[in-house]
């Protein structure tokens, strides 16, 4: 038996053993929600288009909990009325499912491509290792919408902004007008002055945001009036699922969290968000500046339940191909495998939920906020890379509305001829690729390949 073939059978070992030992560890620790949240979308639907109800009329037998997304929601999520209730379940699991395991190759590639793993067995590991994520499995148990969003605001930054697509903005436009809250990659453009695609993005959001309401009057009076401003329908801000800085400051005084003690929290939060965002987009690392904004969203929103964490994904994909991308044996690549290791453990073991009912004291203080100390860890640590050398300047403030003069690949990226780029390596002292060296001027996004320098 050839070497290739064993290794591809030990592979192949390798996978299945891990996906029996990911369907052990679900099968005692997963919690089984009966996919309540999609049962809300569907009922409300149901009853919005088959009884003549109004759609944030409906609240589910039993609970204070309705239909809370916009208008726009409720038109993309308006076949779900005419489909039967296991179909439904069918397309939302197969839907997550699809879009993580492309996001998943976009962000997995170039770790396997770098540390010379098989592909197939990278992104089947990480599609492993992501089922017992415990923000994944509530996504997918509660039938909930988040990876369907990240992947719409991936698209822009990872794939049609870096290629100059005058769509790019599109994607974070729809999301937004789903769910309110993707709104902040729109500010994420706007910091890192990405003009066009975040007027792009504005547009959309507007354009499609009108749309539902021209289509659907009343529900979009209802919404934008009443069902928007109804915090109850949500659920309690103090309750550990609660996972943000303004569920941290509820949990310190319940009967009265500090609305002042919170502004200045986030406040803090985006200032540190915007120096870093600005500083990654300069170095041409569009994949840290999508996951720094999907970590600081989940801080300042007022509510972030845990299923909502699935936009820390990205951050921590990124602290592994950091870590692997360091010198092997180095304190770095340890320090950085090690900070991916604790965080992915942190967030899979739900600690949280030791602290549901009593969350007073320091232990309560510190372990029914656990997700939110990994959170601002990930904002504030998780490094930048630069792409290209250190000799050639970087252009700042670039404006993604001319398009790059050099050309692209498939995936929008920018490259300088093999020639030039193995001189730049030479005279910055670092090891030759075995590939073109790949970089793009700040606006340009982020570049699938080596970065040369991390800092």
């Amino acid at each position: 038996m050839s070497q290739g073939a064993r290794k591809t059978i030990g592979q192949v070992v390798g996978v299945v053993g891990l996906a029996a030992a990911v369907a052990l560890f679900l099968s005692v620790a997963a919690v089984r929600h009966g996919f309540f949240d999609l049962k809300v979308y569907y009922g409300a639907l149901t009853w919005w288009v088959h009884d003549g109800g109004e759609i944030y009329d409906f609240l589910k037998p039993g609970t204070q909990y309705g239909f809370t997304y916009p208008p726009f929601a409720a038109l993309v999520m308006l076949p779900m009325a005419y489909l039967p209730w296991s179909a439904a379940i069918a397309v939302s699991v197969a839907a997550s499912v699809v879009v993580t395991a492309v996001l998943f190759w976009w962000l997995v590639d170039p770790i396997s491509r770098r540390s010379g793993w098989t592909r197939w067995f990278a992104l089947a590991v990480a599609l492993c290792l992501a089922a017992a994520y415990e923000p994944m499995r509530e996504t997918v148990n509660f039938g909930q919408v988040n990876m369907l969003l990240l992947f719409l605001v991936a698209v822009d930054l990872l794939r049609l902004l870096p290629a100059g697509n005058r769509w790019a903005g599109v994607g974070i436009g729809l999301a937004t007008a789903i769910k309110l809250t993707p709104g902040i990659f729109i500010v994420y453009l706007l910091v890192t002055r990405r003009w066009r695609a975040a007027v792009t993005s504005m547009a959309a959001a507007a354009g499609v945001t009108l749309l539902a309401a021209a289509l659907f009057p009343d529900a979009a009076r209802e919404f934008w009036t009443e069902a928007l401003w109804n915090t109850g329908r949500v659920g309690e801000l103090a309750f550990v699922s609660n996972q943000s800085l303004r569920g941290v400051v509820a949990r310190l005084n319940p009967e009265h969290p500090s609305t002042l003690a919170w502004l200045a929290l986030v406040l803090a939060t985006l200032a540190l968000w915007a120096w870093r965002s600005r500083a990654a987009v300069a170095a041409g690392d569009e994949a840290t500046g999508l996951a720094l904004t999907g970590a600081v969203m989940c801080l300042v929103s007022p509510v972030t339940w845990v299923h909502h964490l699935v936009w820390l994904l990205p951050a921590l994909i990124l602290l592994v191909d950091n870590g692997m991308n360091a010198p092997a044996g180095s304190r770095r690549r340890r320090l950085l495998l090690g900070a991916a290791i604790v965080g992915y453990g942190f967030l899979i073991s739900r600690i949280v939920w030791a602290w549901e009912k009593d969350f007073t004291g320091l232990d309560g203080f510190l372990g029914s906020n656990t997700y939110v100390w990994i959170s601002l860890a990930l904002l504030a640590f998780l490094p930048i890379r630069r792409w290209g050398d250190d000799s050639r300047p970087i252009r700042r403030g670039g404006d993604d509305s001319r398009p790059s003069r050099r050309g692209g690949d498939a995936g929008g990226i920018s490259r300088r001829s093999a020639t030039s780029a193995g001189s730049a390596v030479e005279s910055s002292g670092v090891p030759q690729l075995d590939e073109p060296d790949r970089r793009a001027p700040a606006g340009q996004g982020h570049r699938v390949g080596r970065p040369l320098t991390v800092r």
